[in-house]
């Protein structure tokens, strides 16, 4: 018997056949986790299909199964193979990226000292190599990654392969075992009847030992069953010796017991009741419903892109789309766009399926991620939530897929291959899998609005905000009773009248020219208006929501004698100014890139000047600014810097649902789905950042943020409003934002897109070269540019064209010069299949279809 296996192998492409050793034979399926010998190396690999022939003369055996049960179900391994072929990625690469963290393993190599003398003892070594050997002396032999851990951002290979040739190292590969297993935990259990305790309590010990073993059998007799070890230790101050003492007197058995590491385990939900739906809400459902029904028989059925406004109601066809798939006895996977929704998403999922849900994403501990996995893989989960990576959780039968804001861009994997999206890896899935999936948004894609209505998808609205928190809205106003003006603006008759389904309006939005408001005097970061906002929130008990898309307090920091910028060594882009991170009050300058740091320097490099000018505003500078002018304000700030641990999120989400804050700032974590009854207001500090990047959708994401951080005020019948202070008050993305009009800003933008000839009405294919010197990266960019040129005359892609070479937006990251080629045309991919461009380069080169942007 043979089996074809892709190998786990970086920029590793085509398919292998192994054949199996007989102890194997009929254990291997295909999707099950292999070891297999490569060239001079052991790799991982994922079997694709068994085989009972080869066209090879001779085959190498299978050396280990590493799981009996299949990692990837025959759905994924399909969907893989599509987005191999969609992307250009290696297909080795989009397995991999299937399978948790720990599980996975990449062959790598080990270094160590050769004994005797080197081969070449007169070269002199460089100052990097003699610390790598030196490294090695006091540290042993050491493996590729753990080399690059002490190394980080150096090209350290090229340096140990002369050591290797010069006969100073020697190297070896190796396969790292998978770093993640089952969790066990020790347990007991009483087996003696009480005849044989009483004969045998003289035999417990003296003194104190003999004390703890009797507190272990009184604990156990308590408990009438099975005991974790940990309890009994707990309850007696008893330990292992002390168990074992028992045992041996047959007294307990001592046995081990698996334990599910679960995420999920200290969240509270309490069970709901689903709400009534409006007249709006039950069309959609009605169409959802028969599309669940018609995939059950395995009928293909189209996308469903469900364009709601914030506050719609979008999250209950969800969860009545989840109730009925599980009760055809299928699965389902809920997509958001970030870690720090999955807290208020998971809990409305928990009280709908209590014990069914699974939590998914990169916070969590490997081990968390792995028992997840394992149980949706058993069928002991029915509901996975999480942003893009859950998609890929290897459930059964999955009957539906939902993306929350479908819109968002942290949905495409940008930081290594496979570069894919997550919209359009749902697309496929659910099409393998015969599965409905339902694409939510306010503010859907201009793109996918315009696939929908071109491919005769089911497009379902819900232009009504619906009435909601009201029970919430009266909790609050009880507790803050004697206080008049929280009933500003409150009318609990007329609200009672209009029943649970009743519809709110969207929150009025009112536009502030910065311009004018510098020429009436005010340089404060708050417009006349947003002061006036904010001061009687406060007065009325309720909350305010301030929006400013930049860390830090200064973002650009130079010399006001010289103008010299302190920039990123590593970027070349300017560094922002943070209070440190690690508490000790002082200020520190960091990339947000690469997170180079370093300290303000007390003096100008250039001319010496002590004098520097801090510039520009980010969440640090608004929070100290706000406090300042309102000092006896709760102020919670939730951005990148306040959540790095795990929980964060969640912490700062419930403290501020609590009211524990007054007023919650932050920066586009705040767009994303957030349900927060008691927020009347929301600031957008400065509306223009990122309008004027270069690049063709710099306008559609700004008319997407605004329309989403809008969105987080006036969800309850407190009702809200939204100020919007800009310098750019005439800007279309701004003033339909301010109008909630998605259909205005959809054929506008649509227009100004055919125009020029950019997507929808054309595909990009995208090569960004990279690499440390910059004329090499510029060579490369060139070199890659006149093949391009020649594959599209040969291959006849007469409509496709090249755009570039040139320099990225963001010319240098991380150390490396980055240069660009854009392929434009109806399909650029066409143009590089069945080529290697990667090898024309001398520079790392990455290849990415339909990217997000161009910067």
């Amino acid at each position: 018997m043979y089996v074809q296996v892709a190998v786990n192998l970086p920029l590793t492409s085509g398919v292998f056949d192994y054949h199996l050793p007989s102890e194997l034979e009929g254990q291997v399926q295909p999707g099950c986790l292999v070891v297999v010998p490569f060239s001079h190396q052991t790799v991982q690999g994922i079997v694709l299909r068994l085989k009972e022939s080869t066209s090879l003369l001779e085959t190498r055996p299978v050396e280990a199964l590493l799981d009996p049960q299949p990692v990837l179900t025959k759905t994924q391994i399909a969907l893989a193979q599509v987005l191999a072929e969609e992307t250009l990625a290696p297909l080795a690469s989009c397995l991999d990226n299937m399978l948790p963290p720990g599980l996975s393993q990449h062959a790598d190599s080990e270094y160590s000292l050769r004994s005797g003398k080197p081969l070449k003892e007169e070269i002199e070594l460089s100052p990097f190599q003699r610390k790598l050997l030196a490294l090695i002396r006091e540290r042993g032999a050491l493996r590729g990654r753990q080399i690059a851990a002490a190394f980080p951002r150096r090209e350290w290979k090229p340096a140990a392969q002369s050591l290797v040739r010069w006969g100073w190292l020697q190297s070896r590969p190796v396969l790292p075992p998978p770093s993640v297993r089952p969790r066990l935990t020790r347990t007991v259990q009483l087996s003696a009847s009480p005849e044989m305790l009483e004969a045998n309590w003289g035999k417990l010990g003296r003194g104190e030992a003999g004390v703890r073993r009797q507190a272990m059998i009184r604990f156990l007799q308590n408990e009438g069953g099975t005991a974790d070890a940990a309890w009994v230790y707990a309850a007696s101050g008893g330990n292992l010796a002390d168990l074992k003492h028992l045992q041996k007197l047959g007294l307990v058995v001592l046995s081990e017991g698996e334990v599910w590491r679960d995420p999920l385990e200290s969240i509270e939900s309490t069970p709901q009741t689903p709400p009534h739906l409006t007249s709006d809400q039950e069309s959609a459902w009605q169409q959802i419903k028969t599309g669940i029904q018609l995939a059950i028989q395995r009928q293909p059925i189209s996308p469903f892109l469900l364009h709601g406004v914030t506050g719609s109601g979008k999250t209950e066809l969800y969860l009545r789309a989840v109730e009925e798939t599980l009760r055809a006895g299928r699965q389902a996977i809920v997509l958001v766009p970030e870690i720090a929704l999955t807290p208020q998403t998971v809990r409305r999922f928990l009280a709908r399926f209590p014990g069914q849900v699974g939590l998914i994403h990169s916070r969590l501990s490997p081990g968390e991620r792995y028992d997840t996995w394992r149980r949706a893989r058993q069928g002991l989960l029915s509901v996975i939530v999480g942003p893009r990576s859950a998609l890929f959780t290897p459930l059964p039968d999955p009957g539906l897929i939902v993306v929350d804001e479908c819109h968002d861009d942290s949905y495409y994997q940008s930081e290594n291959p496979p570069y894919y999206h997550a919209v359009s890896a749902a697309i496929i899935y659910a099409r393998l899998a015969s599965a409905v999936l339902v694409l939510g948004s306010a503010t859907p894609p201009v793109h996918l609005t315009f696939r929908a209505e071109r491919e005769g998808w089911h497009i379902l609205k819900l232009p009504l905000r619906i009435l909601a928190h009201r029970q919430a809205v009266e909790n609050q106003l009880q507790r803050l009773a004697g206080h008049p003006a929280t009933q500003q603006g409150y009318n609990p008759t007329q609200i009672n009248q209009n029943g649970d389904s009743a519809a709110l309006p969207l929150p009025p939005v009112q536009i502030v020219d910065m311009r004018h408001e510098l020429k009436m005097g005010n340089r404060s970061i708050f417009s006349r208006a947003l002061h006036n906002a904010l001061t009687q929130t406060l007065e009325r008990r309720q909350q305010a929501i301030l929006f400013l898309n930049r860390r830090g307090r200064a973002t650009f920091v130079f010399c006001r004698e010289c103008g010299y910028a302190l920039r990123c060594p590593r970027c070349d882009l300017p560094l922002t100014l943070h209070t440190d991170p690690r508490g000790n009050l002082e200020e520190i300058l960091i990339c947000h890139t690469c997170n180079y740091q370093r300290k303000p320097p007390r003096k100008c490099p250039e001319c010496s000047s002590p004098h520097f000018r801090m510039y520009g505003l980010g969440t640090e500078k608004l929070e100290s600014e706000l406090l300042a002018q309102f000092p006896s304000a709760r102020v919670l700030r939730w951005d990148a810097d306040t959540t790095r641990h795990k929980g964060a999120h969640d912490l700062i989400l419930s403290h501020f649902v609590r009211h524990q804050a007054d007023i919650l700032i932050g920066t586009q974590m705040l767009a994303k789905g957030l349900d927060l009854p008691l927020v009347t207001l929301v600031g957008v500090i400065l509306a223009d950042v990122g309008l004027n990047f270069p690049d063709f959708r710099a306008s559609e994401r700004t008319f997407q943020l605004l329309t989403q951080v809008a969105g987080r005020a006036g969800r309850s019948p407190l009702g809200g409003e939204v100020i919007l202070q800009t310098f750019q008050p005439d800007h279309p993305a701004i003033r339909y934002a301010a109008q909630h009009d998605y259909e205005g800003f959809y054929r506008q933008e649509l227009a100004a897109r055919q125009r020029i000839g950019y997507p929808p009405f054309s595909r990009l294919l995208r090569l960004t070269v990279f690499h440390a010197d910059a004329q090499v990266a510029a060579d490369s960019a060139l070199l890659v540019t006149q093949q391009l040129q020649r594959w599209i005359e040969l291959g006849e892609h007469h409509a496709t064209e090249i755009i570039g070479p040139a320099p990225c937006f963001f010319s240098r990251q991380r150390g490396q010069y980055r240069w660009q080629v854009i392929l434009r045309g109806p399909e650029p991919a066409e143009v590089l299949k069945g080529h290697s461009p990667e090898t024309l380069a001398g520079a790392t080169l990455h290849i990415e279809v339909d990217p997000p942007n161009l910067l």
